[in-house]
């Protein structure tokens, strides 16, 4: 039987409005545990945040996350892994709501349901004639192994899912350079834009996501 999903644009929204939102939707999930239940993929563009996941105690500093907020910016804690990352305008985030047991290909293992969002982005970027991959050892989208296309950092309890993964479509990639996105030194920053010399907007990229994502994970969308 083909799982189903509910696929939400929530548009721009501040990052603490998104978690409330996913927050709500995973104690949903959770209540409802049977193979039918709800399944979400919520679509967002954050207004300009930095993001720290529950591995990131170096960067809790009072006066570095000032320093953040200066420019500009949001600082929020999660509880998603990961280390530290940006989040903002011409940047696609997006939150999978799910709980593994309703995707048979899943088989509840949380390192597949990881893969196969990677193989998602992957389809995504090469839909734009980007050769995308993983990096053994680093999370996230790579292209030519030095420069990451989109982040990825999940929170999984009882095999519901929340967060998600942050593809840069035309982000100021000036945002990173205050920081070592994800805690990787030595590597770079880009989007599918800065790999084009062109600009590439969140609305071409979003229904590019939903299908791939769906072909991933052998679902279709819940019409509602």
């Amino acid at each position: 039987m083909c799982s189903k999903i509910r696929a939400i644009d929530l548009n721009r929204l501040s990052y603490n409005t998104a978690f409330y939102i996913q927050q709500k939707l995973f104690a949903k999930v959770q209540q409802e545990s049977s193979n039918s239940g709800p399944n979400y993929l919520l679509f967002v563009e954050h207004e300009p945040v930095y993001t720290i996941g529950i591995r990131s105690k170096q960067y809790s500093d009072k006066k570095f996350q000032e320093k953040l907020q200066k420019l500009g910016a949001d600082f929020s804690i999660t509880n998603r892994g990961g280390l530290i990352t940006f989040h903002g305008h011409g940047q696609l985030v997006v939150y999978p709501i799910v709980n593994l047991k309703n995707f048979p290909i899943i088989k509840t293992s949380v390192k597949k349901f990881v893969c196969q969002l990677e193989s998602t982005i992957i389809d995504v970027c090469d839909d734009f004639g980007i050769k995308a991959a993983r990096l053994d050892g680093y999370p996230g989208v790579w292209v030519d192994s030095e420069r990451k296309i989109a982040a990825l950092g999940i929170h999984c309890s009882r095999y519901v899912t929340m967060h998600g993964v942050a593809i840069n479509c035309n982000v100021n990639l000036g945002w990173f350079d205050h920081i070592v996105p994800c805690g990787i030194e030595n590597k770079s920053i880009t989007s599918i834009s800065n790999e084009l010399h062109k600009n590439i907007s969140i609305d071409q990229v979003k229904p590019l996501f939903l299908k791939h994502f769906c072909n991933q994970l052998e679902c279709k969308i819940e019409k509602h």
